[in-house]
């Protein structure tokens, strides 16, 4: 049995409903550890801030990096370091030991 159009569109609305809260819970989230790491006290362009977290994000789809964040959790100063290194220009080329 077909479901009527406006029936589909209540369910669509909710939905999206649903879809806008759990992004809101995941950038609060990554909000929070950002601020933890001092990426709040870094002046920097948005779509280098961008490009930085898309290649983080890359390396945890890949593997090679662990998930669980127990060990940064420990020391987040460093984890701040190592951002704020990552997100410099020309930090990528400069040997560092992450890489």
């Amino acid at each position: 049995m077909k479901k009527p159009s406006s029936k589909i569109r209540e369910e669509i609305a909710r939905l999206h409903d649903q879809l806008k809260a759990a992004e809101t819970r995941e950038a609060e989230r990554i909000g929070r550890v950002a601020l933890k790491a001092g990426l709040g006290e870094i002046e920097i362009e948005e779509a280098a801030l961008l490009s930085a977290f898309e290649e983080l994000a890359g390396r945890f789809r890949s593997g090679g990096g662990k998930a669980t964040g127990r060990r940064n959790a420990a020391a987040p100063r460093s984890a701040g370091a190592a951002a704020s290194s990552a997100l410099a220009p020309g930090a990528a080329e400069s040997g560092d030991s992450e890489t």
